[in-house]
């Protein structure tokens, strides 16, 4: 006898801690209950036969409604119930997460000579991100890159990319990111609002970010994965170095669009022996 019910995202994470509530036909509640840590509402109310509504609601998510028919049992099945976030933008479950870089990227591109690109990545970073738990906007996101581990598959440009000209990495070694805010810009779709400091300014930067979803690894984690761009210009970090050619041409663009492929594991840590 009584309610069974499992309240899950959109990704199939518990939504732990919600509250379902049952009105008759008239409107009026005859049972209310709190979902467990995993999701699941097992309320041994009997309940009367008949039809009623079921109101799901939890801090953070849009409220879901749904019909459910008691049976001569007194039961009420109402199965699995999907809850979307607030303002139907979908993030990870809260907690921290922390960002694997073996399995992530942060690259760039730049014009080179005006006709094509440089592409250049940074080898070595790490970061931590912050899902928070009621108001997702208040979720936090810092990185770090190792300024010195430049790479773009020439050796000479990386070494001069490396020197004062550029990032000068002897006096500035690390480019740190940290968030300052997180607003919605439509469905799996964020702007990150952050602080770039590099080559020893720090200035404002928005990140453009995509969420693309979560789901298990073969190590026994949870992983979520997202995808960010921005752009930059190197002036606005000091470095004005140019070499122009007699056409008048940069031999290095001074806009640079940054692309981040970010793997996230759920915890604060990253696994042992990946």
């Amino acid at each position: 006898m009584g309610l069974t019910a499992r309240i899950r995202t959109r990704d199939g994470w518990a939504v732990s801690h919600s509250v379902v509530t049952v009105t008759d036909m008239t409107g009026t509640q005859v049972l209310r209950a709190e979902a467990d840590a995993e999701g699941a509402v097992r309320d041994t109310t009997e309940l009367a036969p008949g039809a009623y509504t079921v109101i799901v609601t939890a801090v953070g998510y849009a409220p879901a409604a749904s019909s459910a028919i008691v049976t001569a049992s007194g039961r009420a099945e109402v199965g699995t119930v999907t809850l979307a976030r607030q303002g139907g933008a979908e993030l990870p479950p809260p907690g921290p997460w922390t960002i694997d870089p073996v399995h992530s990227s942060v690259a760039a591109v730049a014009q080179h000579l005006g006709i094509s690109s440089v592409h250049g990545r940074f080898a070595e970073f790490g970061g931590a991100i912050e899902i928070a738990p009621d108001d997702v906007t208040k979720s936090r996101v810092e990185a770090v890159i190792r300024a010195a581990s430049v790479d773009t598959g020439n050796g000479m440009r990386d070494t001069h990319l490396r020197s004062a000209d550029f990032l000068d990495v002897e006096r500035h070694p690390e480019i740190t990111f940290r968030s300052t805010g997180l607003s919605q810009a439509g469905p799996d779709r964020w702007t990150v609002h952050g602080e770039l400091a590099m080559h020893g300014v720090v200035r404002p930067v928005d990140l453009d970010l995509a969420y693309l979803g979560t789901g298990a690894d073969p190590w026994g984690g949870t992983r979520a994965a997202f995808r960010a761009t921005t752009e930059l210009h190197r002036e606005d970090f000091a470095m004005n170095y140019n070499q122009v050619l007699q056409a008048g041409i940069a031999a290095i663009g001074t806009t640079l669009r940054v692309e981040l492929d970010i793997q996230a594991v759920q915890g604060d840590s990253l696994p042992a022996g990946e």
